[in-house]
């Protein structure tokens, strides 16, 4: 069963500010901006809002969850004791730049684990991995998985999130609640391939 932290984003806020290690907020991180502009006309326009934080601001299971550079499918399957499926909510793709919205539920319940926002260059990825991708069947993480693909995730930002009406709707949550997320990298065979915007409950 997941638990959930008691603190709100006033709460981490204050944690933060305490701790004299505040430094961004979502309005000066153009890698969530430019991530949310792909589906949402501001940063707060119905998705969420977000106060950038440190790695130990970050409470459990929260965490484990996200303070790591492993691909989120393993971490996510391996918390919930459950293999994942992707749904794929939004697409955008260009000649060379794939984006979508996506959700990834546990196959043993159909319960949201994680909602994400995903950017990936295509021209770092074999026209095998793509086509794959474009099929929106397998996760992210298990299609590279599965191609033996070279790669290594880096954490750019750490997240406390005040849902609004979608992550609400999408993630089970209350208009308001506090989740927690991150923004990453991933680099393939050693090209800066896919960009990330990953949150948790």
């Amino acid at each position: 069963m997941r638990q959930r932290t008691d603190r709100t984003i006033a709460d981490v806020l204050g944690i933060v500010l305490a701790r004299g290690v505040f430094e961004l907020s979502a309005g000066q991180n153009p890698k969530l901006e430019s991530l949310l502009s792909l589906f949402y006309d501001s940063v707060s326009d119905r998705c969420a809002e977000f106060v950038e934080v440190p790695a130990e601001a970050v409470p459990d299971p929260y965490h484990n969850l996200l303070v790591h550079s492993d691909h989120m499918t393993v971490t996510v399957e391996a918390f919930h004791e459950s293999l994942v499926d992707v749904r794929v909510l939004e697409v955008r793709e260009e000649e060379i730049e794939y984006a979508r919205k996506i959700l990834l539920t546990r196959k043993s319940d159909e319960d949201p684990v994680l909602f994400g926002i995903v950017r990936i260059h295509f021209k770092h990825l074999d026209e095998s991995v793509r086509e794959e991708i474009r099929g929106r069947r397998t996760p992210l993480g298990r299609i590279l998985i599965n191609h033996n693909v070279m790669r290594y995730v880096q954490p750019l930002s750490y997240w406390a999130i005040k849902a609004g009406e979608d992550l609400a709707k999408y993630l089970n949550l209350k208009i308001g609640d506090t989740t927690y997320g991150r923004t990453a990298i991933i680099y393939c065979d050693e090209e800066p391939a896919i960009e990330l915007l990953e949150v948790v409950v």
